[in-house]
């Protein structure tokens, strides 16, 4: 037993020992003074490293990563959520709004399903993202498309990027609010269902990819 325990330290990343360090020192705080960070899973092994979920009661650092290459990974997975809520028509630049909306979809979430919102939201992501995609290739003048791997940063940021835009189209000739439709599109991802905006734009993808192999 204790041999194991040895086998599973040394197999730890220097990211998930640091982050084992931080929990055993710090007290944890509940995002909104709700939801216990600490308790959400990611079971998708290519996604895990980059879907941060340390603790924190208001998801927004001001923009201390934007400047620097490949440090998304260090911002919360609520506050980039929030972020690509803003990238959408009605809310660009608006984080208050974002905020507020992105708040009340994890308080109806865990109204509908009792459970935590944030392991929802991680669901949905493993769900929205995509494996595949195509990119275009140049043989003497003619377009080929091409299937190639997503890196897992990519595959997140798709994933978000999709599940935002659903979330705001279905806010269109709907008398449901924003918080709702993104309550809704959350839920459904995270169960697989094709009529999560994510889903099926992470299958027409994949499909697209498989067709040019």
């Amino acid at each position: 037993m204790a041999e194991e325990e040895e086998e599973e330290e040394e197999g730890k990343s220097e990211e998930e020992r640091k982050r084992e360090k931080i929990y055993e020192n710090l007290e944890m705080p509940l995002l909104f003074d709700r939801y216990d960070m600490k308790e959400v899973d990611v079971h998708d092994e290519g996604l895990e490293r980059y879907i941060n979920l340390l603790p924190i009661l208001v998801p927004h650092s001001g923009g201390t990563h934007a400047t620097k290459r490949f440090e998304k990974e260090k911002v919360s997975i609520i506050e980039r959520l929030i972020n690509h809520m803003m990238r959408t028509e009605e809310y660009t630049g608006k984080k208050m709004k974002s905020y507020n909306a992105v708040k009340e979809a994890m308080n109806i979430i865990h109204e509908r399903t009792d459970q935590n919102p944030v392991q929802i939201l991680t669901n949905a992501i493993e769900q929205s993202a995509p494996r595949e995609e195509t990119t275009q290739i140049t043989y003497g003048g003619i377009s080929v498309p091409k299937a190639v791997d997503v890196s897992p940063c990519r595959r997140l940021s798709l994933a978000l990027s999709t599940l935002s835009q659903g979330a705001v189209k279905a806010t269109y000739k709907n008398t449901k609010g924003v918080a709702a439709c993104l309550a809704e599109e959350l839920i459904k991802a995270s169960r697989g269902d094709r009529d999560s905006f994510g889903v099926s734009k992470k299958e027409e993808t994949e499909r697209m990819a498989a067709s040019a192999r």
